[in-house]
C-alpha cells in the first residue's frame, strides 16, 4: 500500500471530537444513548465497542449529523452538530454499515461522481483520485464496475470517496462487518495509514475485539447506551492485573465465586458470564491460586491461567458475551 508523506487534511487544533451528555430517545421512551461523554484528540483512531444494538450507530448517527440528539452536546472541531451541521458536515465524512457505491458505474467514476458533488475543480479532483486510487491499492479495478469488486475492495473504495473532502474527521461504522479475517486485517492497514499519512481523526464502530486492540489508540465500551469504560487498550486490560485464573464450572456459577471470594481467592473484580467464573490475579501466582481452588472440590470442568483480553474487560464491565 502507498504511504506517501502527502497530507490530505490541514493540521486540527484541539479535539477533533467533544461529547457531552449525549442523549437519543426514540418514540416510545426507547432511550438509544444514554448521556455519553468522550473526547477524540486530532489524528487519534478512537473506537467505540459493543454489540448490535448497543448505540453505536445512533451514536455516529448524532456526530455525522443524520440523527438529532435528544439531550447533550456534540462538537467536531469546535463546530456543533445541531447548531452549526453545515460547517460540522464540512469537516468530516461517514463510511455507513450498508454500502452506498453505484454497483454499475465504474470505481473511477464513483469518486468522479462525489467530488462534483462537493464542487470539487476537475484539475483537483483528478489530482485527489489518483492519490486515493494509489493510497488503497485500487489501480487494478479502479476502471471496472464496482460490482466486481470483492468486499474488501469495495470498502476500500467506500473509504476513499468519503475522503474526497480532505475531512478532518473520519466516521466507520462496522467497516468490516460481514468480512473475512483476512480481508478485515487488509483495511485495518487502511486505518493506520489515514492516521500515519493523512492525520485523519477516525472513530471507528466494532464489535471485534481483536480488531481494536491490534488498531486503535483508545476505545470507549458502550452497553445498553451507557459508555462504562474508556481508555488504552493496554491500560484497559493492565486493570484486570497481569493474569486471570479461569475456571468452567458444572453448577451455578454465583455459589463459586462467593465462595472462593470468602476464601480470598477472588477479589471484587472477579466475575462470571454463563458457566466460567474469571478471577483477575493481583499479587498471587496463578499456580498458588488453581492449587487452592483444586483443594476445595468443585465442579468443574476445566480451570486454567491467561493473560487478559479485552474481551475480558468487555465481560468485566457489561457482564455479558459481545454478540454479533
Amino acid at each position: 500500500m502507498n504511504r506517501s508523506p502527502t497530507k490530505l487534511v490541514a493540521e486540527p487544533v484541539g479535539p477533533q471530537i467533544e461529547v457531552r451528555g449525549l442523549t437519543k430517545i426514540y418514540p416510545g421512551g426507547i432511550e438509544a444513548v444514554k448521556g455519553i461523554d468522550f473526547q477524540v484528540q486530532p489524528g487519534e483512531v478512537f473506537g467505540l465497542l459493543g454489540p448490535n444494538g448497543a448505540g453505536k450507530s445512533t451514536t455516529v448517527g448524532m456526530l455525522a449529523t443524520t440523527i438529532a440528539p435528544t439531550n447533550g452536546t456534540a462538537r467536531l472541531a469546535g463546530f456543533d452538530v445541531v447548531t452549526d451541521p453545515i460547517s460540522a458536515r464540512g469537516i468530516s465524512a461517514v463510511v455507513f454499515q450498508d454500502p452506498v457505491i453505484d454497483r454499475v458505474l465504474s470505481g473511477r467514476r464513483n469518486l468522479a461522481i462525489h467530488y462534483r458533488l462537493w464542487h470539487i475543480p476537475s484539475a483537483v479532483a483528478k489530482a485527489r483520485i489518483d492519490e486515493v486510487v494509489a493510497a488503497f491499492d485500487l489501480g487494478g479495478v479502479i476502471d471496472r464496475p464496482a460490482g466486481s469488486y470483492s468486499g474488501g475492495q469495495r470498502r476500500r473504495l467506500e473509504i476513499a470517496r468519503a475522503l474526497v473532502s480532505a475531512p478532518g474527521v473520519l466516521f466507520l461504522d462496522e467497516p468490516t462487518l460481514g468480512l473475512d479475517p483476512r480481508i478485515r486485517h487488509e483495511l485495518g492497514d487502511v486505518l493506520v495509514t489515514l492516521r500515519s499519512r493523512d492525520g485523519v481523526t477516525v472513530l471507528v464502530t466494532t464489535h471485534y475485539l481483536d480488531e481494536a486492540q491490534r488498531l486503535c489508540d483508545r476505545v470507549g465500551i458502550i452497553h445498553k447506551g451507557r459508555l462504562v469504560a474508556v481508555g488504552t487498550p493496554a491500560a484497559l486490560t493492565a486493570a484486570l492485573g497481569p493474569h486471570l485464573v479461569e475456571l468452567r464450572v458444572d453448577c451455578e456459577p454465583g455459589p463459586v465465586l462467593t465462595l472462593l471470594r470468602s476464601r480470598g481467592l477472588a477479589g471484587d473484580d472477579a466475575f462470571s458470564v454463563g458457566a466460567t467464573v474469571t478471577i483477575p490475579l493481583r499479587g498471587a501466582s496463578p499456580a498458588s491460586v488453581i492449587t487452592e481452588v483444586t483443594t476445595l472440590g468443585l465442579p468443574t470442568a476445566g480451570i486454567a491461567s491467561r493473560q487478559p483480553t479485552l474481551e475480558d474487560v468487555f465481560l468485566r464491565v457489561t457482564g455479558d458475551c459481545l454478540a454479533a
